[in-house]
Parts: C-alpha cells; sequence; structure tokens
C-alpha cells in the first residue's frame, strides 16, 4: 500500500529531516511510528499525501508513483488527522466540516449521510453536530479532525498524536477507531509519543531518530529489553507493562492478568 525508497527530504533551512528512509507498508497493517520530537515523523507521513515532495528518493501509493499524482488524487488514498487540529478545521459548523472531505471525493445522497453520521457517531460527536468547532475543548476538536478523515472512507488513515490531550474516554474512543478500521481492512498508521497506546492497538513499531528508521517490528520485539538502548537514544522507553515483564520473567508484552498474578505472588512471597 505505501512504499519509500530512499527517501530523503531537505526543508528550504537546509534541515535534513528524512534521511534515506526505505519502508514498506501493507494494506491492512496497524504501524505506529514513534521517535522523538524532529525526529522526520510527520515529515514522513506527509509524502503519503503528496503535502510534501521528496528531494530525493521515491513514494508509492497502492502500487503508483506519488510524484505524479496531486495532492487531490492522493488523499483519495491516504487520509491524515493532524497533529494540531486547528490546522485542519475551517468550516463554521461540525457537520459541514465532517462533510467536506467525503462530498470532494465523490459522495453524495444517502452514501453522504451515512458517512458523517458514521464518523460522527465513532467519535462521540453526534450531539455537537451543528456546534461552532471552535466552541468545543481541544480534545474535541481532535476527534472532529480524525472524524473528517473517517468519514472519506480512505483506504489508509494517518493519525498524527491521536490520543494528545485526551482522557480516558477520548483514548477509548480513538482506540475502538484504530480498531474498527482495523477490522474494515483498511491500513492505520499512528505517530505517537504514548508507548502504552501504541503497545496495545499496534502490530507493528517504526522507530526513527534523526531521519532514519532505527528499528521496525512487532512491539514485543521493539520493546523487548535489548532494544531499550535503541529507544533511549530518541528519549524513549518502553511502556511500563513491557519493562515490568521484564522484570518479572514475562516478557515485553504482559497481560493485565500475568502481571496481577506476578505481582501478587511476588506481595504474598514478599
Amino acid at each position: 500500500m505505501i512504499r519509500c525508497r530512499g527517501l530523503v527530504h531537505v526543508y528550504p533551512n537546509g534541515t535534513r529531516a528524512v534521511d534515506g528512509v526505505d519502508l514498506a507498508i501493507e494494506a491492512g497493517e496497524r504501524v505506529a511510528i514513534v521517535g522523538q520530537n524532529g525526529s522526520g515523523k510527520s515529515t514522513l507521513v506527509r509524502h503519503w499525501n503528496g503535502l510534501l515532495r521528496p528531494t530525493a528518493g521515491e513514494v508509492e501509493i497502492d502500487g503508483r508513483a506519488a510524484a505524479g499524482q496531486r495532492v487531490a488524487a492522493l488523499a483519495r488514498t491516504v487520509g491524515i488527522a493532524f497533529q494540531d487540529p486547528d490546522r485542519q478545521i475551517f468550516a463554521g459548523r461540525v457537520r459541514t466540516e465532517v462533510e467536506f472531505g467525503p462530498r470532494n471525493v465523490g459522495l453524495r445522497g444517502a452514501a453522504l449521510t451515512t458517512a458523517i453520521d458514521a464518523a460522527l457517531d465513532a467519535t462521540g460527536l453526534t450531539d455537537a453536530a451543528a456546534a461552532n468547532p471552535y466552541d468545543l475543548g481541544f480534545s474535541r476538536r481532535k476527534l472532529l479532525a480524525l472524524a473528517s478523515i473517517l468519514a472519506m472512507g480512505t483506504p489508509v488513515v494517518v493519525l498524527d498524536e491521536p490520543t494528545t490531550g485526551q482522557d480516558a474516554r477520548g483514548t477509548k474512543r480513538v482506540e475502538a477507531v484504530v480498531a474498527d478500521l482495523a477490522a474494515q481492512g483498511r491500513t492505520v498508521v499512528a505517530i505517537s509519543h504514548d508507548m502504552r497506546f501504541v503497545a496495545e492497538n499496534f502490530a507493528r513499531v517504526v522507530v526513527m531518530a534523526a531521519g532514519h528508521v532505527i528499528l521496525d517490528g512487532p512491539p514485543e520485539e521493539v520493546f523487548a529489553e535489548p532494544s531499550w538502548p535503541s529507544l533511549a537514544s530518541t528519549y524513549l522507553e518502553a511502556p511500563l507493562s513491557a519493562r515490568l515483564g521484564a522484570r518479572l520473567g514475562l516478557g515485553s508484552t504482559p497481560t493485565d492478568a500475568s502481571l496481577i498474578d506476578a505481582l501478587g505472588g511476588a506481595t504474598a512471597g514478599g
């Protein structure tokens, strides 16, 4: 679905944000991209819908070179919910905001109404459909940006820091959206600093540092103890469950039940 070969992006100020990335993401994968601020994560994904163009290297989307396609065409395949929703939201009503994307990819009539209603329901915004987006708090504006992408029905959905500013309920909504997209066979990519969210919801983790991919694998490998020095080099650490699992001999992706049993046994033994 997505393939980058030797991708390089240098900004006008000389910053080499992405430096020779080779990456392939198959249709239907759930992939998290992690790394410190400035590691190249957002720059990388913005090549997938044409918002940025490579300085060198190639990007293919669904088997076609992105270089020959306009942003409007790429947006039919790759939808990106930005980290800052205020860079994405422009309409005066929540429903109008959600309608814009699917209408521009050709949905009309009952299909358009169904897509809007489903996106609002998935993000918990049905009751706010007539509201001005800027009357919503930051966390709900994040969900609105997500709804506007969901309604488009793109085969690839990219979520840039989707849990930022969310309380437990909002995070659960985002997790439910990821699960539903995966069940539909759509490709889900998330940029995130929330390692627990990443470990519990994604089957593959790509770690970036200084424009390079330094780790790429399932959570049980990326968050295993041998990878901790690489994570630390990009100012990340494995989620608490992985660190506890390593200390208790349960591996890097222990279940809550196994942790509770092990910790209960350790307390009883102490």
